[in-house]
């Protein structure tokens, strides 16, 4: 049988489910298929929970640096703020059902199973097909890509999800790749007692970042206990009764009682039966255009269009999609300003081209950089006050194209410096802005300052 509806969501992450929810709201009859849990990886996994365990994790930390302030304190670790009990009070229930009545509440008919195009606009899930006449929307999302490393198929490996959801913890563990996601975990186990070990095939942690972020990152990694392999990649995993064996590319190895996989992440298109309405279903990721149109009639948001696996792309992608499917005026993505944060302790926060970007792209630039430490905020902070900030200035127009804030609220900060990018503020603005004292944004005036005349 095949039914007629306004709008088919096919995938109700993040993204998918902004969508959803705000065409139903609009009126639209809307249908939104999921076969996983509502809200994807942001809520279960992802931002929520893991940032809860940071913050657990942070606290212990900063209680050990009292005796850099005054005194002396020692605090043993502990895993009181368990995954599951932190799970629970950043999701409500393991299980979607909130979201699920969540999004129905709103007059969208929600639909268990996995979807797959049949047509242009046709979306067929189980026995039932609808045709989406004002729209078919993709949100499937991305999952951890597992590098085809001999041995590592078929082991108890853990991906970001089996870490989270660890009830007890293992001794040892080794995180294979670099990322924000991977230095994320690690940190947080370090600091509950695990002897871990990072290995990134690449020169550098934070590859993508500054070279300074990456020192940042690997110096607080290690004053943390973490073990660091940069520049070499694991060509075998083993696996027996007493954990995991990895052997790196120059002859030495790494053990540990259990292996964290964070490499990257994947699209899987080849379900989705793209080819029906005449997209690639080899392509890496669904090609967009600046309206979030894929085809005629079908749209797509989130991760699986490629431009950056963060909660609040999706949300912004969402936004303008919406927008267009109901015909409403607004602006075109632009992406010259996205915003990312590795939640590790310092933050480190970034937005727009790095120094080495820029000058690809703009040939004249200038780099402006400050140390918190150096700042008053940093001085007063005292221990754990490592960071920089770092800002990179396209020459010739005299605009911040790019930015970098690392330090205890690196994240926080980097909003101001968000807002210059994007809306292409003059520096000689910023120059002339009234700084708040003594606050750790104000450091972005010093770096200012180291500007070349």
């Amino acid at each position: 049988m095949t039914e007629h509806v306004d709008a088919v969501v096919v995938g109700l992450g993040v993204g998918g489910e902004e969508v959803a929810s705000r065409l139903a709201e609009a009126g639209l009859s809307v249908v939104g298929i999921e076969d996983r849990l509502v809200g994807g990886e942001c809520p279960y996994w992802g931002c929520v929970p893991s940032k809860m365990m940071i913050r657990a994790a942070n606290l212990l930390a900063e209680t050990r640096r009292v005796g850099g302030m005054a005194g002396s304190s020692q605090v043993s670790p502990d895993w009181a703020p368990t995954a599951r009990r932190i799970r629970e009070e950043a999701t409500d229930s393991w299980d979607d059902t909130v979201a699920v009545d969540r999004f129905t509440g709103k007059g969208g008919t929600f639909i268990r199973g996995s979807a797959r195009l049949v047509g242009p606009r046709e979306v067929a899930v189980g026995d039932r097909t609808f045709v989406g006449d004002r729209a078919v929307v993709i949100g499937t999302g991305t999952t951890a890509a597992i590098p085809p490393i001999d041995g590592l198929a078929g082991t108890p490996l853990w991906t970001n999800h089996e870490t989270i959801e660890a009830d007890t913890l293992p001794s040892s563990m080794v995180v294979l790749g670099g990322g924000a996601i991977g230095l994320e975990l690690a940190q947080v186990f370090a600091r509950f007692g695990v002897t871990v070990s990072v290995v990134e095939a690449l020169d550098r942690l934070l590859a993508m970042e500054e070279p300074e972020s990456s020192e940042v990152a690997a110096a607080a990694l290690a004053r943390d206990g973490v073990t660091i392999r940069t520049g070499v990649s694991a060509t075998s995993v083993r696996h027996d009764r007493t954990g995991f064996t990895l052997t790196l590319a120059d002859g030495s190895t790494m053990e540990g009682e259990r292996l964290l996989v964070s490499t990257g992440r994947k699209a899987e298109l080849g379900r989705l039966g793209l080819d029906a309405a005449g997209l690639d279903p080899a392509a890496k990721f669904v090609a967009v255009d600046e309206r979030m149109r894929a085809g005629d009639g079908i749209w797509a948001v989130g991760d699986v269009t490629g431009h950056g696996a963060f909660t609040h792309i999706a949300i912004y992608q969402a936004g303008i999609a919406v927008r267009d499917i109901l015909g409403q005026p607004g602006p075109p993505a632009d992406y010259k300003a996205l915003p990312r944060v590795t939640f590790t302790d310092p933050e480190i926060g970034a937005v727009g081209l790095t120094e080495e970007q820029a000058r690809q792209r703009y040939g004249r630039i200038a780099v402006g950089f400050s140390q918190v430490s150096s700042s008053a905020r940093g001085w007063i902070h005292k221990v754990g006050n490592e960071g920089f900030h770092k800002l990179v200035v396209d020459a010739d127009r005299g605009v911040l194209v790019g930015a970098t804030s690392a330090g205890p609220v690196g994240g926080e900060v980097l909003a101001a410096l968000a807002l210059a990018v994007h809306a292409s503020v003059p520096v000689e603005t910023l120059r002339n802005m009234i700084y708040a004292y003594p606050t750790f944004h104000r450091g972005i005036e010093d770096a200012l300052r180291a500007l070349p005349a």
